[in-house]
């Protein structure tokens, strides 16, 4: 493997499926903490798992149809950190208080799901500007 002859776009692919294998041991570690106590929470746990997988596999066998298979992986993992913000404002917002700013620093970290998201348009900036 010569990576000096690897594309921008296709190592920025690459980091980001590496990133996505932090976010997962962080999503899995977290959720796992609250006991899965939502269905809904092994949403990002998977698909971390898979973003990461297909992004590196992508970049690594270098083929036009793992890139279609990660361009559509991205775009899920936008729309699952929007859900998942709004999920964990609500659960911000179950809290005693609301709203209110302690909750935000006890509650479920509202910042994380926008950060999957924004590591997944990352992703989509490589492929589209590629």
């Amino acid at each position: 493997m010569v990576w000096s002859q690897w594309s921008l776009d296709r190592v920025i692919i690459f980091l980001v499926g590496v990133t996505y294998l932090f976010i997962w041991v962080q999503v899995t570690l977290s959720h796992y903490r609250q006991n899965f106590h939502n269905k809904f929470m092994w949403g990002p746990v998977i698909l971390a798992l898979v973003i990461s997988f297909v992004s590196i596999i992508s970049t690594l066998l270098n083929s036009k149809g793992w890139y279609i298979v990660t361009h559509i992986c991205f775009w899920l993992g936008v729309i699952q950190g929007i859900i998942g913000f709004i999920f964990h404002i609500k659960g911000v917002q179950k809290r005693i208080g609301g709203l209110a700013l302690r909750n935000f620093l006890t509650g479920p970290p509202v910042m994380m799901p926008l950060l999957f998201s924004v590591i997944s348009i990352f992703g989509l900036t490589a492929i589209y500007g590629g």
